[in-house]
């Protein structure tokens, strides 16, 4: 039986995906625990999900909302992150973006701040 691939995303993007799922950072484990199985206000997330091009570490379909996990390569890619971010507003997806060291060390900040965004239309 054949995957079945969001529209626009490649095999080679979906087994990237995948892999990204065996292999998560400890923040993103930290947070996919806060954010599986509609355990945030009853919202489901998909882990490491392809969408056109990109591969989204966190994503909310019902409110179009992305939550990215930073690591410190990311400190030197900023304007490729926020090339990234305009193509998905372009497609009306939202993007939340925290440090490692923000869901490690401030998680209910974190949490805080994503419930706002589902809580905005």
């Amino acid at each position: 039986m054949a995957t079945k691939r969001v529209r626009g995303t490649s095999g080679e993007l979906d087994a990237a995906a995948k892999g990204m799922r065996v292999q998560s950072t400890c923040a993103e484990s930290v947070l996919w625990e806060r954010l599986r199985a509609g355990r945030l206000g009853g919202h489901k997330f998909r882990r490491q999900h392809a969408l056109g091009r990109f591969v989204l570490d966190f994503y909310c379909p019902a409110m179009r909302l992305c939550i990215e996990v930073d690591g410190p390569i990311h400190d030197t890619q900023k304007d490729r992150d926020a090339a990234r971010d305009a193509a998905l507003a372009s497609y009306n997806i939202s993007v939340l973006r925290f440090t490692n060291d923000d869901v490690l060390s401030n998680r209910e900040l974190v949490l805080s701040r994503i419930v706002t965004a589902l809580s905005t239309p």
